[in-house]
């Protein structure tokens, strides 16, 4: 039995009182949507977020399973306006995952498309050493699967995971993931390239595992 649990449903901010949740984050756009799961919160990462990132992404534990990090906070600072500028287009949403009452981060998921109105996306993930096996991924996890595929119609949602990353293949495989192949040598590392798995999880799949209809 898988050890994770489903969020009661995505919490949308209550930033603009009087809208419908539902509207909220079909809203999203415009209106960055706040998710919630089990003891943390996902919000749009914000440049704040730079200085803390910077440190997460460049320990040792999460550098060996990344591509190289940013060299500096105004270097991630452009990244995360240029992914505010993604959302904005509609072409993907960055979170930064916050546990509830702190302020700083200690992960980050990512949505992006991979065709144009989000038939395929690809979602990216990576969470503190520290928090590695206690249960934030799977608090945060189904909570932006849900958003993918409820909020942005997502089909089919793709992603890679070094091959000797154990943890991040082993948490894909445990939230329903199937792995379709091997990607040889398609990640770039400062050591030189690695193999990625390539693992997928399908709408109706997921709705499935999770007991609900379909809303599209």
């Amino acid at each position: 039995m898988d050890d994770f649990r489903a969020p009661s449903g995505n919490e949308a901010t209550d930033t603009w009182p009087g809208l419908p949740p539902e509207l909220l984050l079909r809203n999203w756009r415009n209106m960055p949507p706040v998710l919630k799961g089990l003891g943390i919160v996902l919000r749009e990462v914000e440049t704040g977020d730079a200085g803390a990132l910077l440190a997460l992404l460049s320990r040792d534990e999460i550098a060996q399973v990344i591509a190289p990090p940013p060299q500096s906070a105004s270097e991630l600072q452009t990244r995360i306006e240029a992914a505010r500028v993604e959302r904005l287009d509609g072409r993907g949403i960055c979170f930064s995952v916050v546990p509830e009452r702190r302020s700083e981060p200690v992960g980050l998921f990512r949505v992006r498309e991979l065709e144009r109105g989000f038939g395929s996306a690809e979602w990216e993930f990576v969470l503190a050493p520290e928090y590695w096996g206690g249960g934030v991924f799977f608090a945060a996890a189904p909570a932006v699967v849900d958003f993918a595929f409820d909020v942005l119609g997502v089909h089919r949602l793709e992603a890679r995971a070094a091959v000797h990353n154990g943890r991040g293949n082993g948490a894909l495989r445990k939230i329903g993931a199937v792995q379709e192949g091997v990607l040889r040598r398609s990640l770039q590392q400062e050591h030189g390239w690695v193999d990625q798995g390539l693992w997928t999880l399908i709408a109706d799949d997921w709705r499935q595992r999770m007991g609900r209809r379909g809303v599209h």
